[in-house]
């Protein structure tokens, strides 16, 4: 019998797993870092790590970038995307502290804290750096498509 996220916590009031996936990067590192969780205990803050299932069932380890009166928006650290309408449902732990390299980190550490309000503060910035980085291969691959689009035309009218 495989014990779920949720049971885990219920029993034993606190998990510590190992972190699988690269959306919380550069905070958790895939498979060398461990996130410690504990039940939420009210209303979820802006900038509070959490884990949820998301509609299809999934589990997923993000961070709030916005907190409504009803339901949340979460992003991972390393994703540029947010996930709309996660509801306090959904929520089924929360982040009180990670280990990386054998040292665990509360959540209440000065340095963590400096390291959210530092990241989240220059996403707009990481975010165009990014879609500054992509635009000659979407120019290039539009550029291809145009040229090759004509090159199809022209060979219809020669025929």
């Amino acid at each position: 019998m495989t014990l779920r996220f949720e049971d885990a916590l219920a029993h034993g009031g606190t998990l510590v797993y190992t972190c699988v996936g690269t959306s919380m990067l550069p905070m958790l590192r895939q498979k060398r870092d461990l996130f410690v969780l504990k039940p939420p205990t009210g209303r979820l803050q802006k900038y509070d790590v959490a884990l949820y299932r998301d509609r299809s069932g999934k589990y997923i380890l993000h961070r709030v970038i916005e907190a409504g009166e009803a339901d949340y928006v979460f992003r991972g650290d390393n994703n540029y995307t947010g996930e709309r309408g996660i509801t306090d449902a959904q929520i089924i732990g929360v982040l009180t502290a990670f280990v990386r390299d054998g040292r665990e980190i509360p959540v209440t550490d000065k340095r963590y804290r400096l390291y959210v309000r530092l990241w989240c503060g220059l996403f707009p910035l990481r975010a165009a750096l990014v879609w500054f980085a992509a635009l000659p291969g979407k120019l290039k691959r539009r550029w291809k498509r145009v040229h090759e689009q004509r090159s199809r035309a022209k060979n219809r009218k020669d025929i």
